[in-house]
């Protein structure tokens, strides 16, 4: 990962390690709210009901449901994300060289059309459950699990040390979905489907499926412990009543 960083630099300069950035936001705009919308309204209704926390089967198929609807939402800004991301890796003559995300989701939709927008969306809707469980689920079932306890209150270092664990089941839950994801999103039709693509990257071994794991867990962890500590932090300035 520190070799491919470097050698980034040192060919296409620093600004190239955020290549994607207008895409990822727009991303997390729509595929981030709705899942979160999703799990956090329904959990906290349930839950009221209830009079206490929800099971955590009831947590994991949630969050797998919610998780899944925002993937599907948020599938073209994805694709973009992947292919602006890419692009330095391609000769200049093959570049697609979008200027931002709308710039790209524009270019798609005119020269491959509206069904290219949704390339992946099998992968990244699955890949959205996976990694929600991953984060909401767990991060919600280790909170519950810590105060459980009795050996620490609700406070920060709660959410910290609540928010590692969801990091760490996330990375590893949804690896093998995003390896899938990015082969899928960023091919030239290589690929007939999603099976034929499990199927090639099967023939590599199944560590294949793995690839990239350090770095997306140094990208999706200190992202899932940064969403949970400034989340946590709103809910109790602002007065939301949270079901722990």
């Amino acid at each position: 990962m520190l070799g491919m960083a470097v050698h980034v630099v040192r060919h296409d300069g620093f600004l190239a390690l955020y290549n994607g950035l207008s895409a990822s936001l727009c991303r997390q705009m729509s595929y981030s709210l709705t899942r979160f919308a999703i799990y956090e309204t329904v959990r906290d209704v349930l839950g009221n009901k209830s009079k206490g926390p929800m099971p955590f089967y009831q947590k994991v198929l949630l969050g797998a449901f919610g998780g899944f609807t925002g993937g599907f939402i948020g599938t073209p800004t994805d694709m973009v994300n992947v292919r602006m991301q890419n692009d330095m890796k391609l000769p200049p003559e093959l570049r697609r060289n979008y200027k931002h995300a709308v710039d790209g989701l524009i270019r798609v939709f005119r020269e491959e059309g509206v069904r290219k927008l949704f390339s992946g969306a099998t992968m990244a809707s699955s890949r959205g459950a996976m990694v929600t469980v991953g984060q909401l689920a767990c991060y919600d079932q280790a909170k519950q699990l810590v105060l459980g306890t009795g050996l620490m209150g609700d406070n920060i270092l709660t959410h910290f040390v609540s928010s590692c664990i969801a990091g760490g089941c996330a990375t590893f839950l949804c690896q093998p979905l995003d390896v899938m994801k990015t082969r899928l999103m960023n091919s030239k039709g290589e690929y007939t489907g999603v099976m034929h693509c499990i199927r090639e990257t099967a023939k590599l071994g199944p560590l294949a499926f793995y690839k990239g794991l350090v770095p997306a867990g140094i990208r999706l962890m200190p992202h899932t412990v940064l969403t949970f500590i400034f989340l946590e932090q709103l809910k109790n300035h602002f007065g939301i009543r949270i079901v722990s």
